[in-house]
């Protein structure tokens, strides 16, 4: 069941994610997230789901504020970096320190700055509820991942 689930799933097209916070010490925290969605719009709710293995899921579980960066198809590297356990992270990928301190990626498609609403868990993972307190959008096309691939989405136009 396990192999055909995975195989079903992989069959979903979904875009792509850093999820970033800052522990009470200061140190950055972050990994790729596909799984992530809108919750509600009043107030302004949406939900990332972390795996309870994760080395910075005592990081997040902790924290009071988290960033989302929706990933350019440009930014695949960094979706892998983020999602491989040991590697280091930040180092040249562009982050900055925004004004409470999370790491932001300015280079994102958009980005959701989040204050902790909820933690449910969920399996093997934690589904993390943020209410988003900042929201920008620059403008760019999202990655998206499909069969185990990075993808680009076409703009679509109407006339």
């Amino acid at each position: 069941m396990t192999e055909t689930f995975r195989e079903a799933l992989a069959s979903f097209p979904s875009g792509v994610t850093i999820v970033t916070t800052a522990d009470r010490d200061g140190r950055w925290w972050g990994f790729t997230a596909t799984s992530f969605c809108s919750v509600s719009m009043d107030p302004p709710l949406v939900l990332v789901c972390l795996a309870r293995t994760a080395r910075c899921h005592p990081a997040f579980t902790a924290a009071r504020r988290w960033v989302v960066h929706v990933l350019r198809p440009g930014q695949a590297d960094l979706a892998v970096r983020f999602a491989t356990r040991g590697a280091d992270k930040f180092a040249g990928a562009g982050f900055t320190a925004g004004a409470d301190g999370q790491p932001v990626l300015d280079e994102a498609a958009a980005t959701l700055e989040c204050s902790t609403h909820a933690l449910q868990p969920a399996g093997d993972h934690t589904i993390l509820v943020g209410r988003v307190e900042r929201a920008r959008s620059g403008g760019a096309a999202p990655a998206v991942y499909f069969r185990r691939a990075f993808h680009e989405v076409s703009a679509c136009t109407s006339g």
